[in-house]
């Protein structure tokens, strides 16, 4: 790649023009990127245009400047994390965005995050961008920064319309004394070559008790109706996907199971997806019935699961995940149940806890993470056929090649059990659990569903309707999670919600938010403070789960809310409730 090169500097958000006449030589100034012709997608937002946002705080932009710009300067590195050191460091940020729709109406957004009010008190600046790729200049002497800017926040680039597609270029250039390695092109994935079949050939953990998967299999090359279905968490849903609906792992390996199996054009072969970012299988096991079987409207034959990235912060660690495993397979119809093990950019993810569960059922497993981090640790030379940089979209989600490389590994399995000969014996259920089946029955509370429990709602009388977002089936917009849900706002009064049922286990689930406008909740089980619920935990829309009580047999229960003294003013939302009778 070309070295990077300082271009004429310009005040913030002018265009970079070509000089009209001859002039001295420019400065080279060293350089490396945070993003690098890199799709992005306008996503829908509750508030303003829709955007595809970057966040820049923890590790984020640390680990954008090493994987992506090739930083290897631990002590440059350090200066990123906060606004002081970033100004250090950085001497302008060139913006690019090219895009083939001459409509479209895109703009940069820098924030920091303010010291006195995170999302509030920091520098905002916003920058119209041409998007034919010329790139513009933002020098950071030129403009008048917050004293109260402490760290930088979140980039972000907005668009006219929802849905649009691009191609971003960020570069950080550097001040004087300061150099980074010169980055060099990459070549292509090599897919389909006999290296990469290799590679996908090394994602087959376990093959499996393979009657029920090669039933649907059958099913389908019969021209019978075959529905396959996705669970899991934020890659599952598709993120990092451009566009997220049709690039995302879970709709190419639909595709490929279309083409290898379909009759008709594939008009027998359904899709099923209900990817939740950011969540467990703790809330998977509550919303399986709605978001899969939609309250029996559906039923699958194929069911992927993919919370091997997601569930630290399942509490039970694993009883949960099981049980949905459980609840799954012990449908009427024998669906077949599916593994996929997911993998972060730190070569991170929870096969060894999860995968015994698919041993002990003999289930099919798919290991992404047995695929591509082996060959991650060689260069180019050694036989590398993708990169960290090409198969992550940042150090958590895939990049359009990488959500095809996991829809690749899944294609794997399903060729290799249509080609395998058929288990008589189906799999057995009736044994004691490996990590726990507690929750396998759950079914969700909430306000549209809620028989067999007592409920006064108290100040919690108002619907919460911005709520967390996603693609649901082949869906480019977002569907709501947790629509009839229960919420105290400021004007609500101070009345508690109260909860009468009869459970061995609950779960609450409550949503976490970034505004301010959002306060503390004490949950008290019988009287007695259980937990004081912060909705600034994660501090973006989310869906929390977190469990209340778990017994051996049903008992009756009574549950009460009730706003933090501090925060009687604030807003909270009870998005529903898990349990097992």
């Amino acid at each position: 790649m070309m070295e990077l090169e300082d271009h004429k500097q310009t005040l913030a958000g002018r265009r970079t023009e070509g000089p009209k006449a001859p002039r001295d030589p420019a400065e080279q100034r060293s350089g490396f990127f945070v993003l690098f012709e890199t799709a992005i997608e306008a996503t829908a937002r509750p508030e303003g245009r829709p955007s595809q946002e970057i966040y820049l705080e923890g590790s984020y932009l640390t680990d954008k400047a090493r994987f992506t710009g090739g930083v290897t300067d631990e002590q440059m590195l350090a200066l990123l994390s906060s606004w002081s050191g970033f100004r250090q460091l950085v001497h302008s940020i060139g913006i690019s965005v090219k895009t083939d729709s001459e409509q479209a109406e895109i703009s940069f957004l820098l924030q920091n995050w303010g010291k006195t009010s995170k999302y509030e008190s920091g520098t905002r600046l916003l920058i119209p961008c041409p998007v034919d790729g010329t790139e513009i200049i933002l020098t950071l002497a030129d403009i008048s920064w917050s004293e109260d800017d402490a760290a930088p926040g979140k980039f972000a680039f907005e668009f006219s319309r929802a849905g649009e597609l691009a191609t971003a270029t960020i570069i950080f250039y550097l001040n004087d004394g300061y150099k980074v390695p010169e980055l060099t092109a990459e070549l292509p994935v090599a897919f389909g070559s006999n290296e990469y079949r290799d590679m996908i050939g090394k994602s087959l953990v376990h093959p499996g008790n393979n009657k029920r998967l090669k039933t649907a299999i059958e099913k389908a090359v019969k021209g019978e109706d075959v529905t396959i279905a996705y669970i899991g968490g934020s890659i599952t849903q598709g993120a990092g996907a451009k566009p997220i609906h049709t690039e995302c792992y879970a709709y190419q390996s639909y595709v490929r199971f279309k083409e290898l199996f379909g009759q008709d054009g594939g008009e027998n072969i359904h899709f099923v997806k209900a990817g939740v970012g950011g969540t467990p299988s703790e809330l998977g096991v509550i919303r399986y019935d709605r978001d899969i079987l939609r309250d029996g409207a559906v039923t699958p034959d194929i069911v992927v699961v993919e919370f091997a990235v997601n569930d630290e912060g399942d509490e039970t660690k694993g009883n949960c995940y099981e049980s949905l495993i459980l609840k799954i397979l012990s449908a009427e119809n024998q669906p077949a149940v599916i593994l996929l093990f997911s993998v972060f950019m730190n070569d991170w993810n929870l096969q060894e806890r999860l995968s015994p569960v698919g041993l002990h059922y003999n289930l099919p497993m798919v290991s992404v993470k047995d695929a591509v981090t082996g060959q991650f640790r060689l260069s180019k030379a050694e036989g590398n056929l993708i990169s960290k940089r090409q198969f992550f979209y940042d150090i958590y989600h895939p990049t359009n090649e990488g959500h095809r490389v996991m829809a690749d590994c899944l294609a794997f399995l399903f060729s290799e059990t249509y080609k395998s000969l058929a288990d008589r014996e189906d799999i057995i259920l009736d044994k004691p659990p490996v990590l726990g089946k507690d929750f396998a029955n759950t079914r969700l509370l909430d306000r549209k569903n809620h028989a067999g429990a007592v409920i006064e709602a108290g100040g919690f009388t108002e619907t919460d309707t911005e709520l967390q977002m996603v693609e649901m089936d082949l869906n480019p917009f977002g569907t709501p999670e947790f629509p009839y849900n229960w919420m105290h706002t400021a004007a609500s009064g101070q009345d508690s919600f109260k909860l009468t049922i009869t459970s061995r286990n609950l779960i609450l689930v409550f949503k976490d938010s970034g505004s301010p406008e959002f306060g503390k909740a004490d949950i008290y089980v019988d009287g007695r403070l259980k937990l004081t619920a912060d909705p600034h935990e994660n501090n973006w829309t989310h869906c929390n789960p977190v469990i209340l009580y778990q017994h051996e047999h049903s008992q009756e229960h009574v549950i009460e809310i009730r706003m933090a003294r501090e925060d009687q003013d604030k807003c909270f939302t009870i998005l529903g409730f898990g349990y097992n009778v």
